[in-house]
């Protein structure tokens, strides 16, 4: 390891795949993760925040910010509108991933035709992201595919309203928010023959219904608990709607 990365968490390669890679797959020491994310932070804001990973790196890089701490780079990242980025082909017309971030130049010339796809995948990783992170739609590694799930969405940017439904084997799981005046407003839909951890974002303080009622009162709620200013607990199958300040209030 001694060849590969110095003792205050420097990689021999600077590079954000090279950071994303390390800390995703857990090649670090614990002792040594919360200074190579600052360098990957840094790498980021020195790019003002613009993305410079290819295929190995961008599936990951939105996950990694997000695992430590770091959701509104993440969320920068996301929205950033000039190259390198995702939305720029949004901006220059695409309707599809393309396989290179400038496929279409600024000035609308073309690059190598030899490597030019504009129906690619590998960038349309962030997709992932935003249904795990954004819209919080994840499962439990422990147990069967949904069977349990976790719910954990992530707001940020300038996103005001999130909407997404994962057909599942047991039937659709669900998460929908949006912010109104301070108030975030979820609905979630849980399959039948399932249970789901929620996650609530900026919860500890707050008063909290669910459907007009105390969440201590909903027969289907346990197991309520704080994760750092989040609030967790274990929901039964069926739909909900929760209600709350994300200001504590």
């Amino acid at each position: 390891m001694n060849e590969y990365i110095t003792p205050s968490g420097r990689l021999i390669s600077g590079t954000q795949t090279a950071y994303v890679l390390a800390l995703n797959f857990d090649m670090l020491p614990d002792t040594l993760r919360t200074q190579a994310v600052k360098r990957l932070v840094k790498n980021v804001l020195d790019y003002d925040y613009h993305l410079t990973t290819g295929f190995l790196g961008t599936p990951y890089l939105c996950h990694v910010l997000t695992r430590f701490g770091y959701a509104n780079i993440a969320y920068k990242l996301l929205l950033q509108e000039t190259y390198p980025s995702w939305l720029y082909p949004i901006k220059m017309g695409a309707t599809t991933i393309w396989e290179r971030w400038n496929g279409i130049k600024p000035d609308s010339t073309f690059q190598n035709p030899s490597m030019n796809s504009f129906n690619h995948y590998a960038y349309g990783a962030i997709g992932d992201w935003m249904y795990r992170e954004i819209a919080g739609l994840d499962t439990d590694e422990a147990g069967a595919g949904y069977k349990k799930s976790i719910i954990a969405p992530h707001p940020g940017g300038n996103l005001k309203f999130v909407s997404a439904v994962l057909q599942t084997l047991y039937g659709p799981l669900r998460s929908e928010w949006n912010i109104e005046n301070g108030f975030l407003k979820l609905d979630i839909t849980i399959p039948n023959n399932t249970t789901a951890i929620v996650n609530l974002p900026a919860a500890v303080s707050a008063v909290i219904k669910e459907s007009g009622n105390p969440i201590e009162k909903v027969k289907e709620i346990s197991d309520i608990s704080k994760n750092g200013n989040n609030l967790n607990f274990n929901l039964a199958s069926g739909t909900y709607h929760f209600e709350y300040s994300m200001g504590g209030n």
